[in-house]
């Protein structure tokens, strides 16, 4: 059940409200008893779900499962043809630079 706010037009009484969602708004006021009580319009409550199966990762099918692995296998191994052979540039740690 979801708590509602609500403020009276008529003396500025404002106030929250836990009740049913299928129950009727409000309208008068309880501090001075006039029909000029407004629901307010608010962000509510955020749905949190918790559990396995609320991702989109979750759901993938076999073979895109099979297709990212490829991928991802693939790319790895094309990185280590990419680099060229050849000469070195004195090895693969870069040097310092020396201050004097």
């Amino acid at each position: 059940m979801p708590t509602y706010d609500y403020v009276c037009d008529h003396c500025d009484h404002s106030f929250e409200l836990f009740q049913s969602i299928t129950a009727d708004a409000e309208r008068k006021c309880p501090k001075c008893k006039k029909l000029k009580l407004r629901r307010l319009i608010g962000p509510g409550a955020a749905i949190v779900f918790k559990g396995s199966g609320f991702y989109t990762t979750d759901y993938r099918s076999a073979s895109y499962k099979k297709g990212a692995a490829a991928e991802s296998n693939g790319s790895s191994n094309g990185e280590a043809a990419k680099k060229p052979a050849g000469k070195t540039t004195g090895g693969d740690k870069p040097t310092a630079a020396k201050s004097e």
